[in-house]
């Protein structure tokens, strides 16, 4: 597409991108239309909205979706700092302007509607609040005069309070889980990581006791007579009719009946019409997608860029693990979306921001780069070339 001596904006993008991770989330989109597809216009159709309402209304977001992700990958780490700052402070103040102003859904106020288009600002809070928090943890082990420790500790019950308010646990618990994964990654004491996660089984118990609806989604999955589990019990039934290679495109049945075919439970119509092993594949993508980007994250010198690296993954794993696990009934029902296959705007343009700052994060960079950055200097770091310094060079 351009040859490596091309000093192109676009050139060197290309080169220093790292095109595996770029080419299994391209897959993963197009997946996500197909499989839509099947689960999409039934539901549309019961909704009295066109067969394909879904379906086109995801290509619409997916357009502005990659625009964004390839536009966020051209930037360095610095002004992806700085972005997710922005990302973060917008998205923290539309979170609390729904509390009061956004419509209420299921008992829950999680949506703002501005000129006509739906949002959740929550989604996009996940992903800004990755990258701060590995900011703050990173400076704070590389600078003693900046209390970045603590501030990384601070911001999230700064951002967990508006979600529990809301309420909404699934993503409560997924931002907690991905800030103890950062926090056990900078090096901080496992005696802290214990005791969060104390605090985290202590918080789910006040939940449990104070959240009618959280106290009803644990009940019923400990015990099925404790209510209605009709959503969960169709998907394992979808699982059992699939079989390992489904019944065929547009061949499934349960999906007529499953509220959200398109959304939560695409993954349980995806098993019915294409198959457990498509399904076993399409966790493989997912899985490939997360250990790549350890791996780069672990080839990185950079204490910031290893550490949200290692986090934007971990989002993104847990994230489908939790929609795929909701799925077969090995935890109880979240309402979250599988990245880049169930509907939702929001969701769409989330996930590609934060594959943008992934991809911006693990593109190669000249070592002598990297190392005057976090260098905790203002003199230029010489280096040996030869008889040449590089300064010299």
């Amino acid at each position: 597409m351009a040859s490596r001596a091309e000093r192109t904006l676009v050139g060197e993008w290309w080169w220093t991108v790292d095109r595996a991770i770029l080419v299994a989330i391209a897959v993963l989109m197009v997946a996500g239309l197909v499989f839509l597809m099947g689960g999409g216009p039934p539901v549309a159709e019961r909704l009295g909205l066109s067969t394909f309402h879904f379906v086109s209304r995801q290509i619409v977001y997916l357009a502005p979706a990659v625009a964004l992700m390839v536009a966020v990958s051209f930037l360095p780490p610095r002004y992806v700092r700085r972005a997710a700052l922005l990302v973060y402070l917008g998205g923290l103040a539309m979170m609390i302007a729904a509390l009061y102003i956004g419509p209420e859904v299921k008992g829950s106020r999680r949506w703002l509607t501005l000129a006509g288009i739906t949002l959740q600002p929550s989604e996009f809070v996940k992903p800004a609040f990755v990258v701060l928090t590995a900011w703050l943890f990173a400076e704070g082990s590389r600078r003693r005069d900046v209390p970045g420790t603590f501030l990384a500790m601070l911001i999230l019950p700064v951002t967990i309070v508006p979600l529990i308010l809301q309420p909404d646990i699934g993503q409560t618990m997924l931002i907690s889980i991905v800030w103890g994964c950062l926090f056990f990654t900078a090096g901080l004491h496992i005696f802290w990581v214990a005791g969060i996660g104390g605090i985290g089984l202590f918080g789910l118990f006040v939940a449990y006791e104070l959240i009618p609806h959280v106290r009803d989604r644990i009940s019923r999955f400990m015990d099925k007579e404790a209510g209605d589990t009709f959503q969960v019990d169709t998907a394992l039934e979808a699982f059992a009719q699939g079989g390992w290679l489904g019944k065929g495109p547009g061949e499934g049945t349960v999906k007529r009946i499953l509220p959200d075919a398109h959304t939560d439970f695409i993954f349980a119509v995806t098993a019915e019409e294409f198959g457990i092993l498509v399904c076993i594949a399409l966790v493989c993508l997912f899985g490939f997608i997360v250990l790549r980007g350890l791996y780069l994250a672990q080839r990185n010198e950079e204490p910031f860029c290893r550490l949200a690296v290692t986090g934007l993954v971990t989002l993104f794993g847990i994230q489908a693990s939790i929609n795929m696990m909701v799925n077969v009934h090995l935890i109880p029902a979240k309402g979250m979306t599988l990245p880049f296959i169930s509907y939702g705007g929001s969701s769409l343009l989330s996930l590609a921001l934060g594959m943008g700052f992934l991809i911006a994060l693990t593109r190669k960079r000249p070592r002598a780069e990297i190392l005057d950055r976090i260098t905790p200097t203002r003199q230029p770091v010489k280096r040996s070339y030869g008889s040449r310094t590089a300064q010299d060079v």
